[in-house]
């Protein structure tokens, strides 16, 4: 059975999971960097269809995903099944403020908040999705503390996209079909209590926040290396330079602040303490294109009071990792929805997000996090 997917942003994190979920149906690549790629029982990556993209860049607006996905990856021979998948306007609600794109969404268009999202939820209920995940550019951080706040920010599109979004599809599980959405940026939806009681309400269902695809992931898994054998960490250092719109979308110092909120949980959640530390994007270098370059330098403590450290540098493709990281929580998701789940998994937030909702969540390394969500998934027959 398909999952029906729609994704929320038509970028170059859109282009290469589009490309490989064909590839990988087509039989021309392995599973490679899908977690748990092998081993799924109830869905399976290859159940992926995608049935809509929205964006509200005008230049992209009325492509096919075929078209996009050949210029942003340089690649002539990308699958030309995505020549079926149109570029749909979507909700703006000034999310690409202040960036050099001509943006205009449904709310622009419109000028009225309220009918806009009446038309997007319309357009939802056409495509009628399973899952729905949000790869638009980063945003600032906006913390929902009840329903009703959340509600009148994403009506009325003073909050953030991702906000509106997140209501729209709210919606439509309230009204048509129970959907997970997936929020694989910053902005703070799965960490927001009104919004995961919303999702509760309606019985739906929302993960996050930002995923976990690059450096991050690695330093948590150094940094429970030290806590097991009770080494003292002095201090943490990683950084990030990459060469594509979300990096530069980072230089607005709003934008910065969100993700680094996201990378930075990790240390105190981890080692118990809240060591010296620096995480977060720090530069944008067109010429990096989507392999940005990352640095990461831990200093600690061990036996006899010796001071040691950790260096790794590396060349990380994100959208790629990021890629793979949908292709596995698509069908994860679709299959908690299928059992009733409904809020949102703190176990499945763990292993995939950078900052794990639902509110008051700890950050565990992804080992842990790996084997914990190992067990829950083969209890639940998923794997």
């Amino acid at each position: 059975m398909p999952i029906r997917t729609v994704l929320l942003g038509a970028g170059p994190g859109a282009a290469y999971f589009s490309a490989g979920i064909e590839r990988l149906k087509m039989g021309e690549i392995e599973s490679y960097g899908i977690p748990f790629g092998n081993l799924f029982r109830s869905y399976r990556p290859e159940d992926i269809q995608i049935v809509g993209v929205f964006d509200v860049d005008n230049k992209k607006i009325g492509l096919d995903m075929y078209s996009l996905t050949t210029k942003l990856l340089n690649d002539e021979n990308v699958p030309k099944t995505l020549k079926d998948i149109e570029i749909l306007r979507g909700l703006h609600c000034k999310s690409l403020q202040g960036l050099p794109i001509d943006a205009m969404g449904l709310d622009d268009i419109i000028g009225d908040s309220n009918i806009a999202m009446n038309e997007f939820i319309s357009l939802l209920d056409k495509l009628k999705p399973d899952v729905i995940v949000n790869i638009i550019t980063t945003e600032k951080q906006i913390q929902v503390n009840n329903e009703s706040e959340f509600i009148k920010l994403a009506k009325s599109c003073n909050g953030t996209a991702s906000l509106a979004y997140a209501y729209a599809a709210a919606e439509y599980s309230r009204l048509h079909n129970r959907v997970s959405f997936i929020n694989l940026t910053p902005p703070l939806l799965a960490n927001s209590p009104g919004v995961v009681s919303y999702y509760e309400k309606v019985g739906g269902l929302i993960f996050g926040d930002d995923a976990a695809t690059g450096a991050t992931p690695l330093t948590a898994d150094l940094l429970e290396h030290m806590a097991e054998r009770n080494r003292k960490v002095n201090s943490v250092a990683q950084f990030n330079i990459g060469g594509n719109m979300d990096f530069l979308s980072l230089t607005e110092p709003e934008r910065n602040k969100s993700k680094e909120n996201t990378k930075g949980s990790i240390v105190n959640d981890i080692l118990g303490y809240d060591a010296p530390h620096y995480i977060k994007p720090t530069g944008y270098l067109e010429p990096l294109g989507d392999r940005k370059f990352i640095a990461m330098h831990i200093e600690y403590i061990s036996f006899g009071g010796f001071t040691d450290e950790i260096v790794v540098t590396g060349r990380i493709n994100d959208k790629a990792n990021l890629g793979g990281v949908m292709a596995s929580v698509i069908p994860i998701t679709k299959a908690y929805i299928d059992r009733g789940y409904k809020g949102t998994v703190s176990s499945i937030n763990r292993f995939f997000m950078k900052k794990p909702g639902p509110l008051g969540t700890k950050n565990v390394s992804r080992i842990i996090a790996y084997n914990e969500l190992m067990k829950e998934l083969k209890a639940l027959d998923i794997i």
